[in-house]
């Protein structure tokens, strides 16, 4: 497994993590992936899987990048303190290694919103601050409204089938050192059209699945990694298989030229 560094910090996060965004797989998958290198463990308070991440990773918790983000319908400060409070105990743990706005509200002031995220860093309950689903505007905005520390990550939505954020979001995360992390890299199962066999001969060239290609095209900037689900073990093994190796800058120019 590789690993790449998260934003402007020392820490280095697997480049294929784990999302459980309508995960129905229990503890066993993600077991299996943090065990494979996948140590990089993302959900949500409005996905309703904290819990079974809490168990997951309660005997690995130390070797876990644990991620969660908050709903937001409680992003003013008072709400967001609770909120964070609630997913420490959901999660069973002392301490969140990122935590997240899940989207954007324009009805919150983003300065609120800020302002308990940076109290909860002091008070010791998060260790870097992020946001999901922020164009750049709004990452510029959230970031202004943050008085000493970095946001470090943006989760969006990035996969063959939507590539709008390498117009503009990727190489400003890339010029400003913030992680992007791609959810539903795999197009929620549904793998984009390969008319002209692209995928499939890349695949077989490096003796890879159609999925590893994906999940190894969408990581290769060193500022993007990628979350996928996998509700099954056979799943998360052969996505913790898209890294370790890297595509040829030929191979690179064909899907980007495909897709």
């Amino acid at each position: 497994m590789n690993y790449k560094q998260l934003g402007n910090t020392k820490i280095k996060i697997s480049e294929i993590g784990q999302g459980t965004w309508q995960y129905r797989g229990g503890v066993e998958p993600l077991r299996v992936g943090i065990l494979l290198g996948a140590t990089h463990v993302d959900t949500a308070e409005m996905y309703g899987t904290e819990e079974t991440v809490g168990e997951a990773i309660r005997d690995e918790r130390e070797q876990v990048f644990l991620a969660t983000k908050v709903s937001p319908s409680h992003i003013h400060h008072d709400d967001l303190i609770k909120a964070a409070e609630a997913s420490l105990r959901r999660l069973d743990t002392k301490i969140l290694d990122l935590y997240m706005i899940h989207w954007p509200n324009p009805r919150i002031p983003i300065k609120e919103s800020m302002s308990a995220m940076e109290e909860l860093v002091r008070r010791g309950k998060i260790k870097h601050i992020g946001v999901s689903n922020f164009s750049v505007k709004e990452l510029k905005d959230a970031q202004h409204a943050l008085s000493r520390e970095k946001i470090v990550s943006n989760q969006v939505e990035y996969n063959l089938q939507n590539r709008e954020i390498e117009e503009e979001l990727v190489p400003y995360c890339k010029k400003e050192k913030i992680t992007i992390v791609a959810y539903s890299p795999l197009s929620r199962g549904n793998f984009t059209s390969d008319e002209n066999g692209v995928l499939d001969r890349i695949a077989k060239k490096y003796d890879k699945t159609i999925a590893q290609v994906i999940l190894n095209f969408l990581t290769r900037e060193d500022h993007v990694v990628a979350i996928p689900k996998a509700n099954r073990s056979e799943h998360v093994k052969e996505n913790c298989g898209a890294s370790g190796w890297r595509l040829s800058s030929e191979d690179i120019r064909e899907i980007d030229e495909s897709f």
